[in-house]
């Protein structure tokens, strides 16, 4: 690539997704110009499902690159669709931020502490699901908006909790603003939670080398094995699913470890299993978990969410 070439990044106008971005330009060996799209689901205000799940955050971005308005998107990895994008390729995941859930809660209350009755807000039916499966008597309440506008509904006395994803706060410095980081056992994130995803034509080889040295090798693992779990669902980001993979040492080598769970969105049931293999079959780990799950009902779950 010459010196001369600056790499244009794509990102939503959010502070979070503009964050996100000078993350990566940051690390990046190279001038960039920093371009900001409006998405449908930065427009909207509508509940995710109802101005069509999944996608609606990535459209734009993947519009751009294709007409060579932009080099680069950077995606949160949860929000793209399973299906890859023709003429674009995902050149680069970096290492996870941490992806579990967090709650911030009035008079720093944890989810046990919470109430019963107590109203707690969140845009996913995945995290609505699973807080009402808990048991807990919670009131879940539908919020959209950026992470300030959601935290304000706390700070203002209208929810008494929200649940949003941590590696979101931690990333924009505010960690510190969450009264508990919720435990994988009670809560289990979606799928590629956490995770970035840096996106470029795939004949743009120069970009391709550049963005090649922010790759993580176990995160692409990780988030592939959630993804191709989420794909065998056929389930989009806005279904009920839960999903997080760990890469840890076995007798044979580095093996994947997969939990999943679907969640009946009025939380009276749940199906929660988990699988390993070698990270070599990340993908083929996802795709068994996945039957697993649908043997055992799951589709009769994610359907009770339509």
């Amino acid at each position: 690539m010459t010196a001369t070439r600056t790499l244009r990044i794509g990102t939503r106008a959010s502070v979070l997704a503009r964050t996100q971005t000078d993350l990566v330009a940051q690390a990046l060996d190279a001038p960039v110009d920093i371009v900001h799209i409006v998405t449908e689901g930065d427009r909207s205000q509508e509940a995710l499902a109802q101005i069509g799940g999944t996608g609606v955050f990535v459209s734009a971005l993947r519009e751009a690159l294709l007409a060579e308005e932009i080099d680069v998107a950077v995606h949160s990895f949860k929000d793209l669709p399973t299906a890859p994008a023709d003429g674009l390729v995902i050149a680069a995941v970096p290492a996870r931020e941490d992806p579990r859930d967090a709650l911030v809660a009035r008079d720093g209350l944890t989810l046990g502490e919470l109430p019963p009755g107590a109203r707690v807000g969140t845009g996913s039916p995945r995290r609505a699901a699973e807080l009402r499966a808990l048991g807990l008597g919670l009131e879940i309440v539908a919020i959209r908006g950026n992470v300030d506008t959601r935290l304000g509904k706390v700070s203002s006395g209208e929810l008494d909790a929200v649940v949003l994803a941590y590696a979101g706060l931690r990333r924009l410095g505010r960690g510190f603003v969450a009264t508990e980081v919720l435990d994988p056992i009670q809560v289990l994130p979606a799928p590629a939670q956490g995770a970035l995803a840096i996106e470029c034509r795939a004949d743009d080889d120069d970009a391709r080398r550049l963005l090649a040295v922010l790759d993580h090798a176990d995160t692409r693992t990780a988030v592939a094995a959630e993804r191709a779990l989420l794909a065998g669902l056929e389930a989009g980001c806005s279904a009920p699913v839960g999903a997080l993979a760990e890469i840890a040492d076995g007798d044979l080598g580095p093996e994947v470890f997969l939990r999943a769970s679907v969640t009946a969105t009025d939380g009276s049931a749940a199906v929660r299993l988990s699988a390993t293999g070698p990270t070599t079959d990340a993908e083929g780990v996802g795709r068994r978990l996945a039957a697993d799950l649908l043997t055992e009902g799951a589709d009769q779950m994610m359907g009770s969410s339509s």
